[in-house]
């Protein structure tokens, strides 16, 4: 008979409930202990429009639900095959964290918590769950295990920057088919090792000549990709001339951009829905709102359109590269404007899209690498009939002090997805700003 698997003692910081509200019932058979600090913390959230403000509101919603006398005591028990869940009042100081941390800060309380659990439960394994990388180390000075929060973080992150293929010994018969057939070739023909995965991108070469091409993984083809403008914006490399073609094909209703700044993903996708229009009711360009510095937007002057207006200039700044293609008498230009005047191209922060139904729209998500898995899965979900979704970003560059390049909502939907016919991702690695750009993106 298996040896049953002693139960453990986890500790939840506020980061993570601010992270994704429903991190309570990911722990299994195992008890979860929230200080009654982070539920202190939590109220300081509550009011705002951003996703941690929402977050914070829900999990006191869930919460609530659960709410009775035995949170204090006996514990509630959060469902069949969970443990139960506790709230734990605050907790002097022991000796050790005093002569540590003299000053008496919410992360301290915590401390004292959990070095109180610790002790008490002598028995257990307590461990403190936080996504703060300074209190876990803090923790460890004192002798207390502390982990981060692990559920939606990718396991193979290298997947995301091996998007595209590159095989140097086709034969080259083949590649004349694939100029010849604009069906595809089938993918026996080519005698692959292992299938490539749906909507795999390739650079096919033989000793005469070379092609770019797309795995179609439903008709069970490789076909051609070829190189087209979208609204004025042309492909300068193999990569952008991907990136069109995703952002194009009807088939494909996700797809995820990823890249270093300068490479051109929101550029290229605005391009594309532009390019698109009239198979969309209306273009949406949002990006989440991150605060830099420790700036919040209430520092900012003036009413709330001048307050985002900031967060929103480099989404304003790509579309101007667009329109400046084109003459301001031009069709194609006053064509914008006219959208713009009728909404139906709009650019807003992410937070004013939440509970809007998206069907028959043009969703670009820019700088998603600053949203979290729920947040990423709460957009995806809203999606109609008719819905292409966008998401672009560079994992490498996240605003966010509790996420990093595998914990984020970017790569989190890239590795899930990947495999499925509707999604396709591109890694972008080739600025095309100016040779000033990219050489500060690489050395700096």
């Amino acid at each position: 008979m298996a040896k049953k698997t002693r139960k453990k003692i986890f500790v939840i910081d506020t980061n993570v409930l601010l992270h994704d509200y429903n991190s309570i019932y990911n722990f299994e058979e195992n008890d979860i202990i929230i200080p009654i600090t982070v539920l202190e913390e939590l109220d300081k959230f509550k009011k705002g429009h951003d996703q941690i403000n929402f977050h914070a509101r829900e999990f006191t919603r869930e919460l609530d639900k659960l709410a009775g006398d035995k949170l204090f005591s006996e514990g509630i028990k959060l469902g069949e095959g969970l443990g139960k869940l506790f709230v734990e009042t605050g907790k002097a100081f022991s000796e050790e964290v005093k002569a540590s941390f003299s000053e008496v800060t919410p992360d301290h309380r915590i401390l004292a918590i959990t070095d109180f659990l610790r002790k008490k439960h002598d028995a257990k394994r307590v461990i403190l769950i936080t996504k703060d990388i300074n209190l876990r180390m803090k923790a460890k000075s004192l002798g207390i295990e502390s982990q981060d929060y692990e559920s939606g973080k990718v396991q193979d992150i290298e997947l995301l920057y091996k998007s595209i293929e590159i095989y140097e010994s086709i034969d080259n018969t083949i590649i004349s088919k694939l100029y010849e057939d604009h069906q595809g070739v089938p993918i026996e023909e080519f005698k692959f090792e292992n299938e490539p995965i749906p909507n795999q991108y390739f650079i096919l070469k033989s000793h005469k000549s070379s092609v770019i091409a797309h795995y179609d993984g439903v008709n069970k083809v490789i076909d051609r990709v070829l190189k087209q403008p979208a609204y004025g914006i042309e492909p300068r490399n193999a990569e952008q001339t991907f990136s069109l073609d995703a952002l194009s094909r009807p088939g494909i209703q996700l797809v995820t951009l990823t890249g270093k700044a300068g490479t051109g993903k929101t550029l290229l996708a605005l391009a594309a829905a532009l390019h698109q229009r009239r198979r969309f009711e209306q273009i949406l360009l949002a990006r989440p709102i991150v605060p830099l510095a420790n700036r919040d937007m209430g520092f900012l002057p003036g009413d709330v359109k001048e307050k985002i207006g900031p967060y929103m200039h480099p989404l304003f700044d790509n579309l101007s590269v667009i329109k400046h293609k084109f003459k301001s008498t031009s069709s194609d230009y006053m064509k914008i404007e006219e959208m713009q005047k009728n909404e139906k191209l709009l650019i807003t922060p992410l937070a004013y899209i939440r509970g809007r139904s998206l069907s028959n729209v043009y969703f670009i998500v820019d700088e998603a690498q600053n949203l979290t898995p729920h947040e990423v899965k709460t957009i995806i979900t809203r999606a109609g009939e008719g819905t292409k979704i966008i998401f672009t970003g560079d994992i490498q560059q996240i605003d966010s002090p509790y996420l990093d390049a595998k914990s984020n909502g970017l790569s989190y939907v890239t590795e899930k997805m990947r495999g499925q016919a509707l999604f396709a991702h591109i890694n972008l690695i080739k600025g095309e700003r100016s040779y000033l750009a990219e050489l500060a993106s690489d050395l700096l």
